[in-house]
């Protein structure tokens, strides 16, 4: 919602104070009766318009609605006496408060009679003030060049008169204007015009306003972060003038952002703040508004029907307050919601009502969306080349307005209907044309997480991608469409890990000639002039094809240069020009860097449809088709329940049975390939969760076939192929640390702990969650006690671990001194292996959540925070060839589309771990610290690599009656290198 600037109470303010200050007589004469009459009135009039003005200053709905009361009876007094300057100014005040509440025909009406009488005043501030209201009703009722007029008379006289808050004002509302039409850098010209003029005069409600509207610019290129960055600055100065309206716009702006980038709690949160300050300020427009961006939550939500509740209370606002483009927008997301409910002929009735509506008010980018609507319900009711026909109306209306999130959508939906019409190649070129747009936009988004979360939202391109380039495969098997489709997996996974790798050991800027750098910030620039110069070109009313054409060769020159910069300065930098431009492996690359000839990759794509498995040895490819993602969601809960719950996983044929079927699944397809390999496994979806390490193949008859993968081969998992590429290259020059392994073990978690005196009472539980704060929140998600329980085993596991060390070079850590303090002191980082024998939380709902509890307790009694924090764990500096989280469902995590497990895992690789060993369930102790033991003991007696070790190490497990079931041995799972 684009926040205009109406001014007026700054000079009805300053006339105001000239009024009255004029001298008033003393007496009166017999033969001035009715010129002290005027006078009185006149007196009268003022006192009535100063009390409106205070009114209207509360800024909340009822004492504006007083206002309105006050200022008329200041009319009449006025009229009364005279006095024209007291009428324009009380007539442009009840115009003002008419706008807000949303009457605009009732506004034109006032501000239409005030106009006049600034003119003949010869009050050109006043005229300038109300030229510029009017524009801004015209505005809102969608006609927008008649809004230009209005305001390019307004510009003239205050540039004229020299009032620069008031040439601010118009400047912005002149962008408001071109960002509604889609000419969003032209609105940005405005905006950066007046933001430095609102500067100068101190007007900081203003300059909260343009901050606001350059964020929404930013937003609807698809720079969400930049968007984000400008909504923050206007915030706090909305909120410091106290302009309640505006933070209401602001917040929600905000929750826009998160919305597009697929956080729609958080969306619903920033909308409930602004919800009821637009109601408390009468903004019966900016309600409206609001309530349409609720229902649009609540429909992604899947919350249909709760949806249409607020687009229903939405649509009578809008047409209440006369904004046919606001009430085309909840037309449109009301055939939205009917399209999703099956209901398409009541859909497109619905798109019919707001079609014209967008047009009539010049809504490009809301005809492009509701074009590309119509055309989704065509391709869903089977009318193929009906679709295609309003697709190729939306599509260059989405490349004109600058819409490029609504250009990529448009190239997918096109390439799902050439698709569905057997036009495979053309539908190959339209989605790679729609990912590079995605790629783009991603770049973009500089926090991680929002980045995460963006790219979440268009797997489903990706997911498409791949089934398309395996369908092209099956109709040409020696083109190398699989091996584009292995590639595009990789490309579609584990990405903002890759970027954070990246970073934690780049310093990009070292070696760089400053020159080179400055050479590619100038391109940059240009590529960006040029972009800017093609918009307007297009955008143009009868665009001309020669100079668009000139345009495109000039880009694609300035491309090329680009290109051949970043060259040159991923010759000098690696590093620089991954974090610029990450770079997944190749298929090439993968076989040459990450494997050799003992090691297979074996890499998973769960599709609606059908999903893919890629196997992947040193010299070849071989691809294959498995079931959808449904049934190997149902099969792969299914094993899980078995060898988890109480009740079956001591049952050797239900847990057999639950193997064998996704096994079946999964992995008999590739069987003959495996041999007695290692398997680098790439899990998908709900396979993050799996323990393939237990899974079971059906062997040649005559052979057992319960026999668990683990048993021939030794198994690593990987968030992708590429993120191993990276931690290679991370260690790679790395001196490895001098000391072998520090282990902290056994905390001490409550004050009735034995090893300290005193009872648990109720205010030393409240000062203990207190001390840790989120872990409570935590163990809830995680159904943990509270406070929890001591492992008592951990303690036995450390020194028997620690035994197989010199002394001199391992450290003990126990008690009160496996703190949340001594991980975090930098001594960690002298350690090749550092182990956490202690309680691990995954929270799956918030991965910020996840952590791993240490000592919550001090020698002499003092709580203290114990809870080492995701957060904390990323900024751990660590140096350790492996980090073992001897602890409860330490590998899980939020499972991310196209990121996988969010969680530990990535925490310690980011701070430095080559290889880190977690569970996946909770799991016994007493099975846990046998396990420990005799994984160490493999790794330092037998001198086996790690991932050699788990495996020798549950091998051995399996082979004794009390921990054969895999419930006690399979938990565990090696992340990250496998040599």
């Amino acid at each position: 919602m684009l926040d205009r600037t109406q001014w007026f109470l700054a000079g009805m303010s300053i006339a105001l104070s000239l009024q009255l200050s004029q001298p008033v007589a003393a007496a009166v004469p017999v033969g001035k009766v009715l010129q002290t009459a005027q006078t009185n009135s006149s007196d009268a009039g003022d006192k009535a318009f100063k009390e409106g003005l205070q009114l209207y200053q509360q800024g909340t709905a009822q004492p504006k609605r007083s206002a309105i009361v006050k200022w008329e009876e200041a009319l009449k007094l006025y009229r009364q006496a005279g006095d024209n300057r007291g009428q324009a100014l009380s007539l442009l005040g009840l115009g003002r408060v008419y706008s807000d509440f949303g009457e605009n025909q009732k506004a034109l009406e006032y501000y239409s009679q005030s106009l006049p009488l600034f003119r003949a005043l010869g009050d050109r501030r006043g005229e300038a003030t109300t030229l510029n209201n009017i524009g801004n009703v015209y505005a809102e009722l969608g006609e927008k060049q008649k809004a230009l007029e209005y305001f390019s008379q307004s510009l003239l006289l205050r540039r004229a008169t020299g009032h620069r808050g008031g040439e601010a004002a118009t400047l912005n509302n002149i962008g408001s204007v071109y960002s509604d039409l889609g000419e969003k850098q032209k609105a940005l010209e405005y905006y950066s015009q007046s933001l430095p003029l609102l500067r100068a005069v101190g007007d900081r409600g203003g300059e909260a306003t343009t901050l606001n509207n350059i964020g929404l610019v930013y937003s609807a290129l698809g720079e969400q972060q930049k968007a984000l960055e400008y909504y923050s600055q206007s915030l706090p100065l909305k909120r410091a003038v106290g302009d309640r309206g505006g933070e209401a716009t602001t917040l929600n702006s905000i929750g826009l952002v998160y919305s597009e980038l697929g956080e729609k709690q958080k969306a619903l949160e920033y909308y409930s703040q602004s919800l009821p300050l637009k109601r408390a300020v009468g903004d019966r427009g900016g309600e409206a508004t609001t309530l349409d961006n609720i229902g649009s939550v609540y429909s992604a939500l899947g919350e249909k029907q709760k949806a249409l509740e607020y687009y229903s209370q939405s649509l009578p606002l809008k047409r209440a307050v006369g904004d046919r483009g606001g009430e085309a927008l909840t037309l449109t997301s009301i055939g939205n919601v009917y399209a999703d409910l099956g209901e398409k002929q009541k859909a497109l009735e619905y798109y019919s009502q707001s079609l014209p509506l967008f047009r009539a008010v010049g809504d490009r980018s809301g005809e492009a969306a509701t074009l590309n609507n119509i055309s989704n319900v065509y391709a869903e009711l089977g009318e193929k080349q009906k679709a295609l026909e309003y697709y190729s109306q939306s599509l260059p209306l989405s490349r004109a307005t600058g819409d490029r999130a609504g250009e990529a959508i448009t190239l997918f939906h096109i390439a799902y209907v050439k698709r569905a019409q057997n036009n495979l190649t053309e539908a190959l070129n339209d989605i790679e044309s729609s990912l590079k747009i995605i790629e783009n936009l991603r770049t973009k988004i500089a926090s991680p997480e929002l980045r995460s979360s963006y790219f979440a939202t268009v797997q489903n391109r990706y997911e498409f991608y791949i089934d398309l380039l395996m369908q092209l495969h099956k109709t040409n098997p020696k083109s190398g469409y699989d091996r584009k489709a292995l590639e595009a997996s990789e490309r579609s996974r584990a990405r903002s890990l890759l970027e954070l790798l990246f970073e934690s050991n780049a310093n990009i800027r070292e070696g760089i000639s400053p020159d080179l750098l400055q050479q590619e910030k100038s391109v940059q620039q240009q590529l960006d002039a040029i972009e800017k110069q093609r918009i307007e070109t297009i955008s143009a009313p009868n665009p001309n094809a020669t100079k668009i054409d000139e345009i495109d060769k000039q880009r694609l020159a300035l491309l090329e240069q680009y290109q051949q910069i970043q060259a040159l300065i991923r010759t000098a930098s690696p590093r620089y020009a991954a974090l610029t431009q990450p770079q997944p492996l190749t298929l090439p690359e993968i076989q040459k860097q990450i494997l050799d000839e003992n090691t297979i990759l074996l890499q998973y794509s769960l599709g609606e449809s059908r999903s893919y498995l890629w196997v992947v040895t040193s010299t070849g490819l071989t691809s294959y088709e498995l079931p959808k993602r449904g049934d190997i969601e149902t099969a792969a809960k299914d094993f899980l329940e078995a060898i988890t719950s109480p009740i079956q996983r001591d049952i050797p044929q239900q847990v057999a049975q639950a193997s064998g079927n996704l096994g079946q699944v999964i992995l008999q397809p590739a069987a003959t390939q495996l041999g007695n390999k290692r398997l680098l496994i790439v899990p998908d979806g709900v396979l993050h969760y799996t323990p393939f390490q237990a899974l079971t193949i059906a062997k040649p008859r005559g052979e057992n076939n319960n026999v668990p993968l683990i048993v021939e081969h030794e198994i690593i998992t990987l968030p992708s192929a590429s993120s191993l590429a990276i931690l290679r290259q991370n260690y790679g020059d790395r001196k490895p640390p001098s000391q072998n392994l520090a282990i902290l073990a056994d905390p001490v978690f409550s004050p009735n702990d034995e090893r300290i005196k005193g009872k648990i009472t109720q205010t030393t539980t409240e000062k203990l969650e207190a001390n840790n704060l989120g872990l409570n929140q935590s163990l809830r998600a995680s159904n943990r006690q509270w406070p929890p329980e001591r492992l008592a085993f951990t303690r036995q596991e450390a020194q028997t671990i620690s035994s197989l060390f010199p002394s001199a070079s391992s450290r003990q850590i126990f008690d009160f001194d496996a703190s949340r303090t001594t991980a975090t002191d930098g001594n960690l980082v002298n350690y090749q292996i550092i182990h956490f024998a202690t309680h691990g939380l995954a929270n799956s709902q918030n991965p910020e959540l996840s952590g791993i509890l240490m000592s919550m307790i001090d020698d002499k009694g003092n709580l203290v925070n114990g809870f080492l924090r995701l957060t904390d764990i990323f900024n751990l500096k660590l140096a350790a060839n492996l980090v073992v989280l001897s602890a409860c469902q330490s590998g899980m995590g939020q499972n991310v589309k196209g990121e996988g497990m969010v969680g530990l895992t990535r925490g310690f690789m980011y701070a430095g771990a080559q290889r880190v060993a977690v569970s996946l369930w909770s799991v016994d102790d007493e099975g846990t610290s046998v396990l420990m033991q005799k994984f160490y003991q493999k790794m330092q007696q037998q001198k086996l690599a790690p991932a050699a070790a788990l495996r020798a190490a549950q091998i051995e497990m399996m082979q004794q009656e009390k921990w054969k079931s895999p419930y006690y041995w399979a938990a565990f799972t090696l992340q990250g290198e496998w040599k």
